[in-house]
């Protein structure tokens, strides 16, 4: 990843003054109907704000361990940055599907999205739902005490101890970062906001056939939408090594391309459409009450609007597979490079990849397009020259700006 930062030098207004202008009357009457489509518009964007207030305000919502009471806190004050934990859940959507799954509800997905005090670079670090991890004493549901602490149990396991509160205290202790926003979605808002974005391409460098997700498409590119992208987002038998570390990998094609797809729409800049997505997933979705605030999603959003595509990174949790003793068949955490990692996004410091992918899981799409570039952003010649960011050896994982394709076993 690059941190040359582009610079866009724009001259100053200047004030023009001359003779007006006789009015013309059917300037007059284009110019008042101008006026009329503005008000419709902003009125629009109002209902879709009062629509997502009604509907954000019906959702579930929890209170995070270190949250204060108020009103939500302002991103743009808070002092290095501010951290997000995206649960996903693997809990089904009908009553005949809970019953078929006969076991306790476990976090498909943990990721925590890290976005910095400046606003000018974004790290999303998935944590491997098998990875052994100490568990610390979690508060129950029902308030009347607390689970036992565990000294190492695949972080999946965290949702049964406690719900999403302990997935958080957990992420905490295992980060050393306090999560100041938490939200956990099922598999039907995984649905919901794929369709509500108009689907995702993603690049197969060969075929890919997962009987236990469903997914199945040969080698190519591939516009995914609905529950056809839940499954592509859920491979993991036939992606890779069959390991939870190569399907996060085949996630990160998935997610990069979203967000290319976002930001090359205009979706992030695009207020109504925002309230329109958010209240698309709203309903299948648990949020920390200081994040179930409309304003406060968009204002998130709208901080990832102006991110350079380089300067937004995926990363997986660093960790192993093949260990013995507790870490048979799961993941075993490297706690040196992951405390390299953790240390420079507390103090808020950019880092760069030495490569995009992994080479098992996804690699770099050799037919890929050129991306094209910002026609209006210059190089400031008087800005001193670019430092090289530093490289976390060992560290896996690619930018948005890296096209890449999921490879099958």
């Amino acid at each position: 990843m690059s941190d040359q930062r582009s610079r866009s030098a724009r001259p100053a207004g200047i004030a023009r003054h001359g003779r007006l202008k006789r009015a013309n009357p059917v300037f007059s009457v284009l110019k008042f109907l101008g006026i009329g489509v503005v008000v419709v518009a902003v009125s629009a964007a109002s209902v879709f704000a009062i629509e997502s207030a009604r509907v954000i305000a019906s959702a579930n919502t929890f209170v995070l361990p270190s949250q204060t009471e108020g009103p939500p806190p302002d991103i743009g004050a808070m002092a290095g940055g501010f951290n997000i934990l995206i649960v996903g859940s693997d809990r089904g959507e009908t009553a005949q599907e809970i019953k078929d799954r006969g076991k306790a509800e476990l976090n498909d997905v943990t990721m925590i999205l890290h976005v910095s005090q400046d606003h000018t670079n974004a790290t999303a670090v998935s944590i491997p739902r098998d990875m052994v991890v100490p568990i610390p004493s979690c508060p129950k549901e029902d308030g009347s005490g607390n689970y036992a602490k565990m000294s190492g149990q695949p972080i999946n396991v965290t949702l049964s101890y406690g719900g999403i509160n302990c997935t958080v205290l957990t992420v905490e202790a295992l980060t050393g970062l306090t999560i100041n926003f938490a939200g956990m979605i099922t598999f039907g808002g995984v649905i919901n906001m794929s369709n509500a974005v108009g689907g995702v391409t993603v690049c197969l460098s060969e075929g890919i056939t997962d009987k236990y997700s469903g997914f199945s498409r040969p080698a190519g590119e591939w516009e995914l939408i609905g529950s056809d992208a839940l499954a592509f987002l859920r491979s993991r038998h036939a992606v890779g090594d069959g390991s939870d570390l190569t399907r996060i990998s085949s996630q990160q094609v998935y997610l990069s391309s979203l967000v290319r797809k976002l930001k090359s729409d205009a979706v992030l800049t695009d207020i109504p459409k925002l309230y329109q997505i958010a209240t698309s997933a709203i309903q299948y979705m648990t949020l920390s009450s200081n994040f179930s605030n409309p304003d406060t999603l968009v204002s998130v959003a709208k901080a990832l609007s102006d991110l350079p595509l380089e300067n937004i990174t995926f990363v997986q949790y660093p960790g192993s597979t093949g260990q013995p003793g507790i870490y048979q068949g799961k993941v075993k955490p490297n706690a040196a490079v992951a405390g390299q990692l953790f240390e420079m996004i507390r103090n808020d410091q950019p880092f760069a990849l030495a490569a995009a992918g992994d080479n098992n899981g996804s690699v770099v799409n050799p037919n890929a397009t050129p991306l094209p570039t910002d026609p209006s952003a210059t190089v400031d010649p008087s800005a001193p020259p670019a430092t090289a960011l530093p490289v976390i050896a060992g560290l896996k994982g690619q930018t948005a700006a890296d096209q890449t394709c999921s490879q099958g076993r």
